[in-house]
This record gives C-alpha cells, sequence and structure tokens, in this order.
C-alpha cells in the first residue's frame, strides 16, 4: 500500500509503497477513502523539517533539552548516533480521516466490514491507504453523511475539546483568535452553543468565512474593530472566554487576550502560540488560564487508545471517542457546516505536490482533503441523472378555469420576496382573485391580507389545500420547505408556482416527481423569472437564430449577505448557489435552446465565489461567475452571447447591445434605449404567462423537463465542487 511519508533530516516528503498493517485484536483495519491535511499542525512540522539543524533545534527546546540530557546519562558519541538515527528516519503524517472497514479485529462488535467509520489519532489515522484503528480512536459515520465531511472528525474532536475547556454558558460572549481550521470549528461550536462570537484574524477572506458561520463580528487584531465589537457585545465588561486558536512567534494573541477578557474570565489555549502571560494584566483581572490537550480525555493514555479501556461515563462524560462521535452527529444534523471549509481536493498520488504548493503559499486553503484511490475513481467521470417523469393524465392535468370565473390564488409565505416582488403585479391583475394568505404566525397573514386584499389569512395550510375553490397556490417559503409545499400541492390538484429552487436533493426532487407521476398534476412552474424579461426577449429576438456553438458568459455580482439572514444557514436551507443560480442556469439554456449535459465548478479559498461551466448538446458552452466579494456598486447581472460573428451584451436588465458582422453590408448595431422605469427582471411577464395557463389549461410557461434540468443542474454544481470533476447530467429517458 502507499503511505505518505517525510524525513525529519532533509526534509524529502514522499509517498511509498509499505506493507500493510495486520488487524490486531481490539481494532479494525480501515481502507482510506478522504483524510484530512492539518494546515496548521502538519504544515508546521513540514516547515520545520525544512529548517537547518540549529533551526529545528530553536523550534523544538523541548527535544533539545532531552539531547542534553541523553549526552549527560550517555555521551556525546552514543547521543549522537542516536539523535542523527531518529531524524534519518521517514515519520508518517496525517490524524484524522474517514474510511471504510475491510477487516475487523478479534474483540470488535460494535462495526462491521463495509461500516464507514472516522478515525483519529497520529499513529492510527495516517495519510495511508489502510491503518489499522484501535477501538476508541473511531467512531462509526452517521447514516447519510458525507465522507469527506466525516473526515473532519479529529479536528471538529479538537476544537470541541477545546469549547468544553472554556465551560462556555448560553448568552456568553466569546472571543476566537486566530481563524484558521480550528478557529472556524470552534467559532461554529460556540455559535451553535448559543454564545455570541467576535473573531481576530489578519486574513480578510478568513474573517468573512468565520461571519458566514455564524460570527457575530470579525476583525483584524490590530485594528479597532475586534475590542470596539467586544465593547459593544459586552457592555464593556469583556468576554467570557478567549479561545487561543493561533500558531506562531507573535505575543500579541495573549495580550490580546488579557485586554478583552473581563474580570475572572477564562483563556483557553488550543493552538501553538507564544505563551509569555503579562503577568499584572493576568493577575489583576485573575484570568484561569486553560490548556486543551488535543481531541478530548484519554489522548496520550495507553490503556485507553490501545487497550480499549474506556473511562466510565459517569466520571468523565467526554472522552475522545465520545467527542468524535458528537461532533460527526452535529455535522449530520447541520448544526456544524464543514462544507465551506473545503478549499481543495487532490487525489492521494499528487500528495507531495500538494503539500509543497501549501507550504510555498501557492495552494492558500483552510483545509484540504485527500481522496483515495478507489474514490478517486469513482469521482473521475461522476454522472448525476436528471429524472423523467411521465404523469398517468386525468382531470388535474387539463384543468381550466370557467372563463368568466377569476383565477383563484392561495399563497403560501408572504415574506418580502412574495409582499415586494409578486403580490404587487397580481393585486392589481384583473381576472384574479386572491383567495387566501397562509403564514406560520398569525401577524404576517394579517399584514398581508390587509396590505393585498386576500379574502382569508390563516395559519392551516391542510384548509387551504383541501378548498377545492383555489385553482394554484403560490409557495413562497424558505428553500428547504419548497419541494415538500410543492409536493402536497401537487397531490391536491392545485397549480402550483414555488419559487426557486425546487427542491435542495436529489431525493426532494424525487418526491415533487413521484407526486406528479402519482397525481397526473404537472401544473407546475418554478419562479425563473429571467427569461420573461422584455429586454432580455427582445435582445434574443435580434439576436436569431445561431447555425454554430455559442459561448455564454453571465457574471453575478451577488455582493454579501447581512449577519442574521437566513440564507446563511446552509446546514438546513442549502448555499447561496442551491438557493437562486437555478435564475442563471435558467437564463443559459432559455438563450442556448437547450438543457445541459455537463457541469464543472470550482471555488476559491475563504468565500462562496463560484466559476460554473456549463457544456451543452451543439457545443455550446456557459460560464456563470457568482461572486460575493465585489464591489456593491457594480451591476448585480451582466450577460454576454457570441455566435456566429455577433454578441449580445445584457447590462443589469436596464440595457442591452447587439453587435454584429455584417458581411459586405458593414457593420450593424443595435443599442436598447434605457428602460422607462426600474429594472425589469420579468416577474409580471411571469406571473402573467403562469395565471394564463391556469385560466386556459393550456401549457406551463416553461417544460417540466426544463425545470428539471436545471434543478439536477444546480445539484450538479455541487458534485462536481465536491468531487473536483465535471458531473455529467445523463437523462433518465
Amino acid at each position: 500500500m502507499k503511505q505518505v511519508v517525510q524525513n525529519y533530516k532533509s526534509g524529502e516528503l514522499a509517498v511509498l509503497d509499505v506493507p500493510v498493517p495486520g488487524c490486531k485484536p481490539g481494532g479494525v483495519l480501515v481502507r482510506s477513502a478522504y483524510s484530512l491535511i492539518s494546515t496548521g499542525t502538519e504544515l508546521m512540522k513540514v516547515s520545520e523539517a525544512g529548517m537547518s539543524m540549529l533551526g529545528k533545534a530553536r523550534s523544538r527546546p523541548d527535544q533539545v533539552a532531552k539531547v542534553m540530557q541523553s549526552v549527560a546519562t550517555n555521551g556525546v558519541p552514543a547521543t549522537y548516533r542516536k539523535v542523527m538515527g531518529k531524524l534519518d528516519s521517514y515519520t508518517p503524517l496525517g490524524y484524522s480521516l474517514c474510511g471504510v472497514v475491510e477487516q475487523v479485529g478479534a474483540g470488535i462488535d460494535d462495526v462491521k466490514v463495509g461500516d464507514l467509520v472516522a478515525c483519529a489519532g497520529n499513529e492510527h489515522a495516517l495519510h495511508a491507504e489502510l491503518n489499522w484503528v484501535p477501538k476508541n480512536l473511531y467512531a462509526p459515520v452517521p447514516d447519510g453523511l458525507d465522507p469527506r465531511h466525516a473526515a473532519f472528525g479529529t479536528v471538529g474532536s479538537i476544537a470541541m475539546q477545546g469549547v468544553r475547556q472554556g465551560e462556555s454558558r448560553l448568552g456568553e460572549v466569546a472571543l476566537v483568535i486566530g481563524l484558521g481550521l480550528i478557529g472556524q470549528l470552534v467559532v461554529q461550536l460556540l455559535a451553535a452553543s448559543g454564545v455570541r462570537v467576535v473573531g481576530a484574524d489578519p486574513d480578510p477572506a478568513r474573517r468573512e468565512l468565520a461571519e458566514r458561520l455564524g460570527a457575530a463580528a470579525c476583525g483584524d487584531p490590530a485594528s479597532a474593530v475586534v475590542e470596539n465589537s467586544v465593547v459593544e457585545l459586552t457592555d464593556g465588561h469583556g468576554v467570557d472566554q478567549v479561545y487561543l486558536a493561533a500558531g506562531g512567534g507573535s505575543n500579541q494573541p495573549v495580550e490580546l487576550a488579557a485586554r478583552l477578557c473581563r474580570d475572572r474570565g477564562r483563556v483557553v489555549d488550543i493552538g501553538k502560540c507564544r505563551l509569555d502571560l503579562p503577568w499584572n494584566a493576568y493577575y489583576e483581572k485573575e484570568l484561569d488560564v486553560r490548556f486543551s490537550r488535543s481531541y478530548g480525555p484519554g489522548r496520550y493514555d495507553p490503556e485507553y487508545e490501545l487497550d480499549g479501556r474506556d473511562y466510565p461515563i459517569g466520571y468523565v462524560r467526554w472522552t475522545e471517542r465520545r467527542n468524535l462521535a458528537c461532533f460527526l452527529d452535529l455535522v449530520a444534523r447541520g448544526s456544524v457546516d464543514v462544507e465551506p471549509l473545503v478549499s481543495h481536493i487532490a487525489d492521494f498520488d499528487q500528495a507531495v505536490e500538494t503539500y509543497q504548493s501549501l507550504k510555498d503559499g501557492e495552494l492558500k486553503a483552510v483545509a484540504v482533503l485527500f481522496r483515495y484511490p478507489e474514490h478517486a475513481s469513482e469521482a473521475a467521470a461522476p454522472a448525476l441523472t436528471v429524472p423523467a417523469v411521465q404523469p398517468r393524465g386525468g382531470p388535474a392535468s387539463t384543468r381550466a378555469v370557467a372563463a368568466r370565473s377569476p383565477v383563484r390564488l392561495a399563497f403560501v409565505g408572504a415574506g418580502n420576496y412574495a409582499t415586494s416582488m409578486l403580490l404587487p403585479h397580481l393585486a392589481q391583475r384583473d381576472g384574479v382573485e386572491l383567495s387566501t394568505v397562509v403564514t406560520t404566525t398569525a401577524l404576517s397573514a394579517a399584514n398581508a391580507q390587509r396590505k393585498f386584499g386576500f379574502a382569508e389569512a390563516t395559519t392551516d395550510l391542510d384548509a387551504v389545500l383541501g378548498d377545492k375553490a383555489i385553482d394554484a397556490v403560490f409557495v413562497v417559503t424558505r428553500h428547504s420547505s419548497h419541494a415538500e409545499l410543492t409536493r402536497r400541492a401537487l397531490l391536491a390538484g392545485k397549480a402550483v408556482f414555488v419559487e426557486k429552487p425546487l427542491a435542495l436533493t436529489e431525493k426532494d426532487l424525487a418526491d415533487v416527481l413521484a407526486a406528479v407521476e402519482e397525481s397526473g398534476n404537472d401544473r407546475l412552474q418554478v419562479g425563473f423569472n429571467r427569461r420573461f424579461a422584455p429586454l432580455l426577449q427582445e435582445a434574443k429576438r435580434r439576436f436569431g437564430a445561431r447555425s454554430g456553438p455559442a459561448s455564454l458568459r453571465y457574471l453575478v455580482n451577488a455582493g454579501r449577505l447581512g449577519h442574521g439572514s437566513w440564507y446563511l444557514q446552509q446546514g438546513t436551507e442549502g448555499s447561496r448557489f442551491a438557493g437562486e443560480g437555478g435564475h442563471f442556469i435558467d437564463t443559459a439554456s432559455w438563450l442556448l435552446e437547450a438543457d445541459p449535459v455537463s457541469v464543472y465548478a470550482v471555488a476559491p479559498s475563504g468565500n462562496e465565489d463560484l466559476q460554473v461551466v456549463l457544456r451543452y448538446p451543439d457545443g455550446s458552452t456557459a460560464t456563470i461567475s457568482y461572486v460575493t466579494t465585489g464591489a456593491a456598486g457594480f451591476p448585480k447581472e451582466t450577460l454576454d452571447l457570441i455566435a456566429d460573428g455577433k454578441v449580445l451584451r445584457l447590462d443589469d436588465f436596464v440595457r442591452a447591445s447587439l453587435f454584429a458582422d455584417g458581411g459586405g453590408a458593414g457593420r450593424k448595431r443595435w443599442v436598447s434605449s434605457r428602460l422607462p422605469k426600474a429594472r425589469d427582471k420579468g416577474q409580471e411577464a411571469e406571473l402573467a404567462a403562469f395565471v394564463r395557463a391556469v385560466r386556459t389549461g393550456g401549457p406551463m410557461p416553461v417544460p417540466l423537463d426544463s425545470l428539471v434540468a436545471t434543478t439536477a443542474a444546480t445539484f450538479a454544481v455541487q458534485a462536481a465542487l465536491a468531487g473536483g470533476a465535471p458531473v455529467t447530467l445523463a437523462s433518465a429517458r
């Protein structure tokens, strides 16, 4: 088998062929799926190995002391031979992975061959194809948890043990100094515990990431932002705990901790930073300085780690293994989100190059994963099936509203988008009756009823779905509820307009399509409004038919979200692109008059910027640049379509231009006049088309196949990010 090793004397990194470890009693043999590079601990070790002998001595004074003791006991020659022999040997790297149990040793009855487990330990969870792992250093992976995410188990346990040492309580305020991998996890664990968090780090990308993951505020430790935020959140008293998750030789973290911690607060050292405590500052506040020892109780105890002797839960509630299992459970339930921390996934055979890129600074990353051969081959050509559905047919699929009757609409949800972008158009449309508004809170329903003239307001969804007088239901709720509400409305025989996204998972999409097939009701529209924008429709008409493949570029300057936005709840509501990316994929597919056949996506470290490349059957491509880090003053959406000597340009739905080579007739150019009113992104026209389809029983504005293909393409974006390879969209037809 292959394993990553390093020679501490020369600094050489290598992937060696080594013997497969035996499966001893009291443990399991695990075939690695993904292992995590600790960009703090491991890179420090790699960097130290590249130092001169004097540099190594300066960086490890503890080891120098041991050498001097050996000299006094054994003499210089014997000590020299011993030290050089140890330095000139290969040592392993790695301590956090997820893999599949390949063999079970005697005495193990909690897992079986084929089970997925997360493993810990710098002697047992190595960057190697196979590892023997003792019982107390692995934990079964909860059903449905991605192996990539389970590979974070060990570093998650380190962060969790640090938080436990801080003894945080609901409503307290904490300062996290250092927003690397461990710091980001500490931020999330504290936020999940009801603690308000201030983060400090010189890297702006890491500060932004921490705020997206739950920090109340972040700033450069050298600026006034951190101190001002602490003063504001604590009424000037100082934070209850400080977590030192930084590294390096600066004494700034412990000095900042003393300045911003309250009287008798707690300072927890999780990382490896300089600890020259300013005596007066710590004495006057009587600060409680604590150390967090790795993954938790049991660490460095051979009877616990190697012999499998557990500590009684009544005496030691949280051991290494219990911390590991607890962290996996939090990730599985969405309380902690590690996906935004994954900066890069490298194939295992590229381990040396990956370490070198990290060491040289070419690869800037919060977390890097190694993907092992079997998983790499699976990811080399991943495919995602675009489901097809054949409605059984019946009254629901052809139902029309009597010519003289109004189309009766019910709204499920009355949030900002519904009340600002949809209801104003419907409230003044002839032939439409706003029948009922349903919300989870009575007051929001009453407000919508008063403002837009709904006949009824209620919190009873079942009553609305059972009302035969209602022709169509609008689903305008949070993303995670869209699929289930759509499914129920379809089964009730209603036409459905659901705001994007239609679904967040393949299972949710399958459930919606099962409802279509079961009921025969295919009266479904998703709020992809851009294709209905009058300016874009005019530009497409002027562009005309294509004879060859096209290149489309769509820049979406999405901008930053305000702290507290529910869009940031990625564990339950999906990523930002999962929520609104369907808009841009649908627009591209409509302009190119086809559905994509493959999707590729890449993302830089530390933010939600994405580059998505869609390929179409005729060879056309569409590149969607979805960025959150741009300037707020720049237009949100710009689009260029290039083919057959023509270029169509759309500037934020305010102006469009067409450039075309006219052959012998010279160059032709069209520029739209500026819109007389605010930009029109097509909501009004989209709603008119939906109401018309409901009234007449005619085809829905966008074919169901197209809605499904666009939704599947948004799933493929996440799959491509995870796998690092293009995802083929295979039709189920």
